[in-house]
């Protein structure tokens, strides 16, 4: 693994070796010093053309704790706010020694074209690209997933025996706003490809052209779906009203007929499986995709799904940076002799 660019680029040994790293990682921010000396002396770029303050902390926060040195580049009140090009920027970081990217852009492919253009010799980590991927958030939804389901907890992975697990078995819904979301097709195809069972639920005017190639099922109604599915976990999506030119821009007929038919509220909630868990990729708008009882129901996994990417992207930025990325032949993260 070169580069992160999009979930259906990894294999099955690929992403399970995320999450069991991610396990490792996630183990060492319980403990007092949470700082590891494992990236010292590496600089690690974060490249955003689109406001992202979560994900740009969380990836900041993911790289101090490795020890590395954080370059933070945004296009406001920098050149590219003044029209200088990707490629232009990408040989600047490279002449400042960047060891890693990480870019967030607003056009679909940008990171690919950053990774591939031959403009830096640094790995590439695509922090979200149009309505196109969106890797990491895939890889904390599978992580929080597997650890609620598949029996991980928050100990050291060698004594909690999920180490290898993939998702097998897992029946995911994913409701809401397909077409604008970057974060569904990340997970579908990151999903699929750890084993999971995944169904969309959605109004056909907020569904992709080419959804149906999509290694998943489709559905247009939620309650049938969690009737029928009896999911494990259900993740519900963000409507992006700010893609659309008014309130709903004619994909769906108001917000409260939104609510109404595909919105997770307590009554939806009780009748899923007593082990299923919720899970939202935020920012939420409360009382149009999900309800407040709903978020903040001892089901949702929300505000863990936060605290789990900073392990998720400390796991990333070690396999990238260390090329360390084949099971079985990296050293422990945290400075331990691996078994």
């Amino acid at each position: 693994m070169r580069h992160l660019l999009s979930t259906s680029d990894l294999s099955l040994e690929e992403a399970v070796r995320i999450l069991d790293t991610t396990a490792q990682m996630a183990a060492t921010q319980e403990r007092e010093v949470k700082k590891l000396p494992t990236l010292r002396g590496r600089t690690v770029v974060n490249l955003f053309f689109e406001d992202s303050t979560r994900t740009r902390i969380s990836f900041e926060t993911a790289a101090k704790r490795l020890s590395a040195d954080v370059i933070n580049f945004s296009a406001k009140g920098s050149s590219l706010s003044k029209g200088e090009s990707l490629k232009d920027t990408a040989l600047t970081l490279k002449a400042m020694g960047a060891d890693a990217v990480i870019i967030r852009h607003q056009a679909s492919g940008a990171p690919y074209t950053l990774a591939h253009a031959g403009w830096l010799d640094a790995p590439v980590i695509n922090a979200g690209d149009g309505t196109h991927q969106h890797p990491t958030q895939a890889l904390l939804d599978a992580y929080t997933i597997r650890r609620h389901l598949m029996g991980e907890t928050m100990g050291e992975p060698d004594s909690i025996g999920v180490v290898g697990k993939d998702l097998s078995g897992l029946k995911i819904v994913i409701v809401g706003d397909v077409l604008h979301s970057r974060v569904a097709r990340a997970n579908v195809y990151l999903l699929s490809t750890l084993g999971a069972q995944v169904t969309l639920v959605s109004p056909p005017t907020l569904l992709p052209v080419g959804v149906e190639t999509w290694p998943c099922q489709i559905s247009y109604h939620l309650d049938e779906a969690i009737d029928q599915v009896q999911p494990d976990a259900i993740m519900m999506l963000r409507v992006q009203r700010e893609r659309m030119s008014s309130a709903g821009g004619g994909f769906f007929p108001s917000p409260l007929e939104y609510t109404r038919i595909y919105g997770l509220d307590a009554k939806r909630l009780g009748r899923l499986p007593e082990h299923a868990i919720v899970l939202h990729p935020g920012p939420m708008n409360r009382g149009l995709e999900i309800s407040a009882q709903a978020a903040d129901s001892p089901r949702s996994v929300i505000v863990e799904q936060v605290a789990n990417g900073v392990a998720v992207r400390m796991a990333v930025l070690y396999l990238l940076l260390t090329g360390e990325s084949s099971a079985g032949t990296a050293a422990h993260p945290t400075g331990k002799e691996n078994s």
